[in-house]
């Protein structure tokens, strides 16, 4: 680990911020997040090892786990809160854990990110399994919390992956597949819910949508599996029904509403 540098606490490339009028810290902020997509891009072999991974283990009823604290917590959460939603899943299949439990997603919870057994118990809580997957997300690299959950997960012979903008950090010497994304240092010195934040989110974007894409929730590019839980997902399902099956609007949305989801209006229809 003699080689291990936290570029996330590297001095920002900006100084006297606060001598900035509005419109330079807007641009220069802008120029910091213009390099996000740049890095994670370097990072697609590493993300595209863990899809097909987890795609696998899915396929045979594996879950995905997120495991983080703080800013990488809530991430986690958000990526995992949003695939119900949007691709008619099990709220159970893809499951964010934060330290210090569900109170931590609003208000910080002092020094549980610090605890090094308490991710392993808290994924034990959800009856962990074999063909279950953890991607612990931490920018530093060295949240215990975090660490502590890969390691123990690894050692159980589950397929582990990270999220970390801290290349050869310990979380990524943890875990089987570490996907390091470095934005270089921040903005605002350290504070890495900006670019390193940013750069988590684009990740979490790829591995979830593609993983679904792959187990075959999505039919060309439309999200035919969604829950149709206002009248916006109800017209959006409704057209996507006209365009597919060529019915006039009232027929396709009476068929959305019988067979509850525009997939299975596709094959019963089709």
């Amino acid at each position: 680990m003699t080689n291990f540098k936290k570029i996330t606490e590297e001095a920002s490339n900006h100084n006297d911020l606060e001598k900035m009028d509005t419109l330079s810290i807007l641009q220069n902020m802008n120029k910091e997040d213009e390099k996000v997509a740049k890095a994670v891009a370097l990072t697609i072999p590493q993300i595209s090892t863990l899809v097909d991974g987890l795609a696998e283990r899915f396929n045979k009823g594996g879950r995905l786990f997120y495991i983080g604290a703080g800013t990488s917590g809530r991430l986690g959460i958000l990526d995992a809160s949003e695939i119900p939603p949007t691709f008619g899943m099990p709220f159970d299949r893809v499951i964010g854990l934060i330290a210090g439990g569900d109170s931590a997603i609003r208000k910080a919870v002092e020094n549980a990110e610090d605890n090094k057994e308490q991710a392993w118990k808290d994924l034990l809580a959800h009856n962990i399994s074999e063909n279950d997957v953890v991607v612990g997300i931490a920018a530093s690299g060295t949240t215990p919390y975090v660490i502590g959950g890969v390691q123990e997960a690894k050692k159980k012979g589950l397929l582990t992956a990270c999220i970390t903008n801290n290349p050869g950090s310990p979380l990524s010497q943890a875990v089987d597949i570490p996907i390091e994304i470095n934005v270089g240092p921040e903005f605002l010195t350290g504070s890495t819910r900006m670019k390193s934040g940013t750069s988590q989110k684009l990740a979490l974007n790829m591995i979830s949508t593609t993983l679904m894409i792959k187990i075959g929730r999505v039919k060309g590019n439309k999200m035919v599996n969604m829950q149709l839980t206002n009248n916006k997902l109800v017209d959006r399902g409704t057209r996507y029904l006209i365009e597919e099956l060529q019915l006039n609007y009232e027929d396709a949305e009476a068929a959305l509403i019988k067979y509850g989801s525009v997939k299975k209006a596709i094959d019963a229809l089709k």
